[in-house]
């Protein structure tokens, strides 16, 4: 069987391990939170105290870490004990030409790099129905065909090294303008007294219908934001696509309001929340929120 390193245990990663070791593979997971790995051994994986030992003899190499700099240093563990000619697989999100510069230094020390940025969130990792976008040699690609098939659902060859992430990128203004004109659907619904549970259901059935609405659509409902993706990280995500449009020379508009309002929401100390929780921001513009009324009633008493 596949010996499989994983390293970082998130909300992503720790589910994405674990389908793993279901598919029948060997998993030694490495996580800065000992605990995280401990739940991998539980579930039949490995717990490793170091990356050099989670690393040592395996097959394949996942990374799943939070940003371009986490990838940079845990490569440097990877490339001093990785054997040669292993696959490494960084299914972190991160800047498309960091990426690319990782995956060079990858192939000078022997290994076989793919850059393979996820969608889906919490629901998709812990189902094993990812959506996977993939850079790097096709052949490499092909041969880690049964590791992707464990995680994911919709597994795409895009191009060369770094193209999964410049894909990834536009996932994500795709994914942050459905969430910003979302919460505005369900403010301007709720101003009129409309059953928003009933809306939402018929929205969902029409040409508004979207992953979006049916994953976030409640949640904003209930006010519940626990985190499936964090609005930090979304925000990292949103500098990632912008810097990548303005060096492209390309205009992105209406990404560049939506990034704004996840760059409020997580100045306001909000970033730990869900990335529906951008509806808190919105309310606040309305002057709809407990915040926001608070304040408002704040000034007419002082006004008296």
């Amino acid at each position: 069987m596949t010996t499989i390193a994983f390293i970082g245990l998130g909300i992503m990663g720790l589910p994405m391990a674990k389908n793993l070791v279901d598919a029948g593979f060997t998993v030694r997971g490495f996580n800065r939170t000992a605990a995280k790995a401990e739940e991998l051994a539980a579930a039949g994986g490995q717990a490793a105290s170091t990356i050099a030992e989670a690393v040592d003899g395996a097959d394949v190499i996942a990374t799943m870490v939070p940003d371009s700099p986490d990838v940079e240093a845990v490569l440097d563990g990877i490339l001093a004990a990785a054997k040669p000619g292993a696959t490494w697989i960084d299914f972190s999100t991160i800047r498309p030409d960091v990426a690319k510069d990782l995956a060079a230094q990858a192939k000078e020390a022997g290994l076989k790099p793919l850059d393979a940025p996820v969608s889906g969130g919490e629901p998709g990792a812990i189902d094993g129905v990812l959506s996977i976008m993939v850079g790097g040699d096709e052949a490499d690609f092909a041969a880690a065909s049964e590791v992707f098939e464990a995680v994911g659902k919709t597994i795409v060859h895009v191009g060369p090294s770094g193209a999964g992430q410049t894909v990834k990128a536009a996932n994500q203004l795709i994914v942050a303008g459905n969430i910003g004109l979302l919460a505005e659907a369900v403010v301007f619904l709720e101003a009129y007294g409309v059953d928003t549970a009933s809306a939402l259901e018929v929205l969902g059935g029409g040409l508004a219908g979207s992953k979006v609405l049916e994953q976030k659509g409640q949640k904003m409902l209930d006010r519940e934001f626990a985190p499936g993706f964090r609005l930090a990280l979304h925000h990292k995500d949103m500098g990632i696509v912008t810097a990548a449009a303005r060096e492209a020379g390309v205009t992105i508009p209406l990404g560049a309001a939506v990034a704004q309002l996840v760059a409020a929401t997580v100045a306001q100390g909000n970033g730990g929340l869900d990335h529906s929780g951008l509806l808190t921001v919105v309310e606040q513009l309305s002057g709809t929120s407990a915040s926001a009324e608070d304040e408002d009633a704040d000034a007419q008493e002082g006004a008296a």
